[in-house]
């Protein structure tokens, strides 16, 4: 590996860790020495790269440093158009369209070869069979997670029992034919997962939750034993 291929790939590194990470792992993670990071760290920062930390204690990538379109690998390519195809199939409009925007674009900056990879890629998604809500409610609720709003719903249960709810949305799941909003229910003081096709009526309301939604998420995951991504 050439030494601008391991910038490269530290840059990569850093981007995958949201939070301070030692300089033992990123060196393990990419094969070099603790001497060698610590240069290649030095070189990235004199560039402009806004790598906060320092030998033993952890190093982070703060927003506002751009470097040219990476290369993609084989692999890399696969796997983008795989989750793009899925996005389009099973998502709202708006959702599905964006992830056709984003191959596109992420299209127009690949060499000849890699492109043709792109749209020849042999990987597909089978079937929609999806039991969805309308666009419309996607489109809400998703919104309502971004700006960490509270929501009011009446909700269908599987015996068709209906009841109104104030839930705070920290996140939506999309299962092969079901989308699953988790939300921490005013109601019952706890943690609970609603089918968006049952929720027979929503509002986003103005007021917004008190807790911050990375939080939320963080404590519905340990409660839940599901690792982050």
């Amino acid at each position: 590996m050439s030494r601008a291929e391991r910038l490269l790939e530290l840059m990569q590194c850093l981007r995958r860790h949201r939070y301070p990470v030692g300089g033992a792992a990123l060196a393990s993670e990419l094969g070099i020495s603790l001497r060698t990071l610590y240069r290649d760290i030095a070189a990235l920062q004199a560039q402009g790269a806004r790598i906060d930390g320092e030998p033993g204690v952890g190093y982070v990538l703060r927003p506002g440093f751009m470097l040219p379109p990476l290369m993609f690998s084989e692999d890399e390519i696969e796997a983008l158009v795989l989750g793009s195809r899925w996005v389009a199939k099973r998502a709202d409009d708006p959702l599905a369209q964006a992830a056709r925007n984003a191959l596109a674009k992420i299209a127009a900056v690949l060499p000849t070869g890699l492109r043709n990879a792109l749209d020849d890629s042999a990987l597909l998604v089978g079937p929609d069979e999806v039991i969805a809500a309308g666009d419309q409610e996607l489109v809400a609720i998703r919104h309502a997670i971004r700006s960490e709003s509270k929501l009011r719903i009446r909700y269908r249960d599987l015996l068709g029992r209906t009841s109104d709810r104030v839930i705070w949305p920290f996140a939506l799941g999309f299962f092969e034919q079901v989308r699953v909003v988790a939300a921490w229910c005013e109601h019952r003081q706890g943690y609970r997962h609603f089918r968006t096709d049952r929720i027979a009526d929503l509002t986003v309301l103005e007021a917004r939750y008190p807790r911050r939604r990375q939080a939320l998420l963080k404590e519905w995951r340990e409660i839940e034993g599901i690792a982050a991504p």
